[in-house]
């Protein structure tokens, strides 16, 4: 009995992540606030739609990626700004030596 793991080969792109990974604080944020975002925009699609047609679902579900996306980007809700700077602050704190008093 032969028992070989047959795995199909996927492209490129449904392998890596299709955000880069981010290279400071503030990047992770408004990356965090694009998903956050994109999310919000699916829910409302979906609640407002009664249509399970796919193309459309994925193209609107793109669409609203890159609207996420650019809505961060240019300052969103704000979200990233705040936890960027908590990220921040928290870090900044635990790298701070005690004060023994």
């Amino acid at each position: 009995m032969i028992s070989a793991s047959i795995t199909p080969a996927l492209p490129a792109s449904l392998t890596t992540p299709s955000q880069a990974q981010p290279k400071n604080t503030e990047e992770a944020a408004r990356q965090f606030e694009a998903l956050l975002i994109a999310q919000m925009l699916r829910s409302a699609r979906e609640t407002a739609s009664d249509e399970e047609d796919s193309t459309a679902e994925t193209t609107f579900d793109i669409a609203g990626q890159q609207f996420a996306q650019l809505m961060a980007d240019r300052g969103g809700l704000g979200l990233a700004k705040l936890l960027a700077h908590g990220l921040l602050r928290a870090t900044e704190a635990k790298n701070r030596p005690d004060d023994p008093g």
